[in-house]
């Protein structure tokens, strides 16, 4: 999930917010004003806003600090972590390479939960402590902290649910994991167990809203279908991942790279190889050497009415702005710098010269026919 706010560093690591967080951070608010107005009369409606905003706020610090927990602890074992995004229900860190082990694993992801679950306990203490009653808080402050409090014990309490990759289908996986020696059945059965805890959501979820409970029951259900999805997801990936694990990037690449001279207008290119041809990515070539890459996104960055007038290279990208690799590359090394680069192809060169292309196309329909022959 790819964040559309950009807040800055922590720890070299990028913190962002999806725009579906404001969704969970405008319900807090709402709901906390409604409690506050109802079991504080004596609040005016700032004080009654302020302490609901301020809640959601601090909810915002303490999401943070969950995924923090995951990606610093990934770090320290050795895993790259690139980005952190908030959403609407609750955080995701971009750990880009994968546990090396069912201990570390397990480790990377109940620490969230843990850090949730002892931030709470902090709250909740720190207003009973202070307060010396077990009622409704009468001060701001008060109120504050128990709320922030009870949210956090939630969010460990959701985060433990076994359904991956949720942390506590997670922390199922490396169970498995460390049971049966195998990472790649392990995913599989966590993913399972997870697609079985969301369809339980979604009939619970529908069965409330039809006997009454409303708004309750939808969420139960929309909670479900985002489990339900992100399990698929993740199924989809250990396939990904199982189908590409020993392999170069030779092994997997197009090797017969469709290549256009740099000299040539953009208009000749478009209509003699790009319209005919249907492909999307063509090497630029000058004297058989690699110069650059050009794509229908570099095409369209030009004005349709200087394309007899412009060559593919003033318009390509060129060499010394691609990543590229060599065809002894591990395909999952290549896999991880295209996400992690945002990237749809890398051009396999060796001594100067292109080999090939090593694309999320060419990825997909070499997975598609590894999955049909071992269904022989």
């Amino acid at each position: 999930m790819r964040a559309q706010i950009k807040l800055g560093r922590i720890a070299g690591i990028e913190i962002g917010l999806h725009y579906s967080w404001f969704i969970i951070a405008i319900l807090i608010a709402l709901s906390l004003a409604d409690h506050f107005r109802t079991t504080t009369p004596g609040w005016g409606p700032a004080l009654v806003w302020g302490a609901a905003i301020v809640t959601a706020v601090l909810f915002f610090v303490t999401l943070l600090l969950h995924e923090l927990a995951h990606s610093l602890l990934a770090k320290a074992r050795g895993l790259r972590v690139r980005a952190i995004t908030l959403f609407a229900l609750g955080g995701v860190s971009q750990i880009e390479s994968e546990a090396r082990d069912a201990k570390s694993e397990f480790w990377i992801a109940i620490v969230g939960p843990l850090s949730s679950l002892l931030i709470g306990i902090i709250c909740i203490g720190i207003e009973r402590a202070t307060t010396g009653n077990a009622g409704e808080p009468t001060t701001p402050v008060a109120a504050v902290l128990l709320w922030l409090g009870y949210i956090n014990i939630m969010l460990a309490g959701f985060n433990m649910i076994p359904g991956y990759p949720l942390d506590g289908g997670r922390v199922l996986r490396a169970i498995f994991w460390w049971a049966t020696k195998k990472q790649d059945r392990a995913t599989r059965w966590a993913a399972f167990v997870g697609q079985a805890v969301a369809f339980a959501f979604i009939l619970i979820g529908l069965y409330r809203f039809f006997v009454g409970e409303n708004y309750g029951g939808l969420w139960l259900a929309f909670i479900g279908w985002f489990l339900l999805d992100a399990s698929r997801g993740s199924y989809v990936q250990v396939e990904v991942l199982s189908g590409l694990r020993g392999r170069r990037v030779a092994d997997v690449m197009e090797q017969d790279c469709p290549t256009v001279e740099s000299h040539i207008s953009l208009q000749d290119f478009v209509d003699e190889y790009l319209l005919r041809s249907g492909r999307r990515c063509f090497a630029v070539v000058q004297s058989n050497s690699l110069v650059g890459l050009i794509t229908p996104g570099e095409v369209k960055r030009v004005e349709r009415s200087d394309w007899p007038n412009t060559s593919v290279q003033s318009a390509m990208i060129p060499l010394r702005s691609l990543h590229v690799v060599s065809p002894d590359t591990p395909a999952l090394e290549a896999l991880e710098l295209m996400t992690r680069q945002d990237i749809n192809q890398l051009p396999v060169v060796s001594d100067g010269h292109l080999l090939g292309i090593f694309s999320r196309a060419q990825v997909i329909r070499y997975l598609q026919t590894h999955a049909e022959l071992r269904a022989k």
